[in-house]
């Protein structure tokens, strides 16, 4: 548990952790919570994919084959062309961003439901010129070029072989993003 994060409290919650609380234990094969305040992060937990843009996990599911992350993007202008073959969900906690494909804008608050089997391309909006999101991928992404051509893919594990070089390299240690994966 993040150390920002507020410990249960009789005046949270009445009647815990007092007689009359009854704590249910998880199953016993159930992979333990994660709980994470990103508020305070080091900046060494942000790994950077390109000019101007990082990314922070938070939690992969190697069982699954999804993650939830967040992306930050510092500048206008093109993040990336992928396709997605699963569905992705995501919610913009400042920034504005968009697809070229679509006509809308992405603004804080903003939640965003991607079927699979779009394909798209990211682009901050150079006007506001920055944009943090969390997003939850449940499947791989496929990147593509202009034409719609796949020319790599990124899934659950070449993301954390990614994620374990990046944080054994920079101090962080390998155990940074053993923790995240459930």
């Amino acid at each position: 548990m993040s150390s920002n994060v507020v410990p249960m409290t009789e005046e949270l919650a009445p009647g815990k952790p007092g007689k009359n609380f009854v704590r249910v234990p998880l199953p016993m094969d159930a992979a333990p919570e994660l709980v994470i305040d990103t508020s305070g992060d080091d900046e060494r937990m942000w790994m950077q994919l390109a000019d101007n843009v990082w990314i922070r996990p938070l939690m992969l599911n190697v069982v699954q084959g999804s993650w939830v992350n967040i992306l930050r993007a510092k500048a206008g202008g093109i993040v990336s062309r992928h396709r997605h073959p699963a569905m992705v969900t995501g919610y913009t906690l400042d920034g504005a961003w968009g697809y070229l494909e679509h006509d809308w804008v992405a603004t804080k608050g903003t939640f965003i439901f991607e079927p699979a089997g779009e394909t798209h391309t990211l682009v901050v909006d150079p006007k506001v010129g920055h944009m943090t999101t969390l997003f939850h991928n449940m499947g791989p992404l496929l990147y593509v070029d202009e034409n719609g051509k796949q020319t790599g893919y990124e899934d659950v594990f070449t993301r954390i072989e990614k994620f374990r070089a990046y944080y054994r390299q920079n101090g962080l240690g390998e155990g940074f993003i053993e923790q995240l994966i459930r």
